[in-house]
């Protein structure tokens, strides 16, 4: 326990020091945080799609190959209804914003449940990469803009029957005619509208303007080895080049620093609540 609170001092102080800190969150902080994709959260609002298509969790299932499209778009409303709409704020995500918010702080997350917006981080200081559970596209990305699907999950979720939804609400695209899906990265044909461009531009800015004589923080919250080229390996490269910086590392199951990096990481594999807490009560 002594080691324990060694580390979280240790990462509070360079946390304090810090003049710039870049999140980097993955699928394991949403976790941390109560959106679980499997269990009893799981289990108490997919009952029906386990016993008719034998699914084990939410994040598989998104990848079942449904015979209809109405067997489809009854899912994705139930996934992103209880994912993106029904969810509200956070505990976890409001007590990472009191640690940063009168820092000089930037966001990137694979995440897509909106979270840091649904919590208040600003805006401009947010890029998700991967999408986001309110929005849909063109399933072959026959154009760029993106459409908020909230008033089609609302209308599916209670119009759900059997697993499916009636024929007349699953989307087309306003285009081409064409299929819909929501807007996650999962293949070539994902849209990264001029919102997702605009996010980009300020990730970069950020980057740019970061002084390399002053102190870096890279927090890096749940982020395993799914998709490590866009948060994990960049903080790791990005860590062992610039002199001033830490990489704060929590993730329960990959918190190893390089070995190049041994000296600048803190690494915690404990409970991720535990550990924002106590940093917010040494605020």
């Amino acid at each position: 326990m002594d080691r324990f609170v060694q580390r979280l001092d240790a990462a509070m102080k360079a946390i304090n020091d810090a003049d710039y800190i870049l999140i980097g969150a993955g699928a394991g902080f949403s976790a941390a945080a109560g959106l679980e994709y499997s269990g009893k959260r799981f289990d108490d609002n997919f009952q029906d799609f386990i016993e008719k298509y034998g699914v084990k969790d939410m994040y598989s299932a998104t990848f079942y190959p449904y015979e209809t499209s109405e067997e489809k778009w009854a899912h994705w409303a139930r996934h992103v209804y209880v994912n993106r709409y029904s969810v509200g704020k956070t505990e976890l995500y409001a007590q990472l914003l009191e640690l940063v918010k009168d820092k000089e702080y930037f966001v990137l997350t694979t995440n897509v449940e909106h979270q840091f917006w649904i919590n208040d981080f600003e805006d401009e200081r947010i890029f998700a990469t991967q999408g986001d559970y309110g929005l849909m596209q063109c399933e072959k990305a026959c154009h760029d803009r993106l459409y908020s699907n909230r008033d089609l999950v609302y209308e599916a979720i209670e119009k759900t029957d059997d697993c499916k939804i009636p024929t007349e609400l699953v989307p087309v695209c306003p285009v081409c005619g064409g299929h819909m899906e929501i807007n996650v990265r999962k293949d070539n044909f994902f849209v990264e509208d001029e919102k997702w461009h605009e996010m980009s531009k300020r990730y970069q800015e950020f980057l740019e303007g970061i002084d390399e004589d002053k102190n870096v923080v890279f927090l890096e919250l749940g982020v395993g080895f799914n998709t490590p080229v866009i948060i994990r390996y960049p903080f790791e490269q990005m860590t062992y080049d610039n002199p001033n910086t830490t990489l704060i590392r929590l993730n329960r199951d990959y918190p190893q620093a390089i070995p190049q990096n041994k000296d600048k990481t803190i690494s915690f594999d404990e409970d991720i609540s535990e550990i924002l807490a106590y940093w917010n009560s040494r605020i």
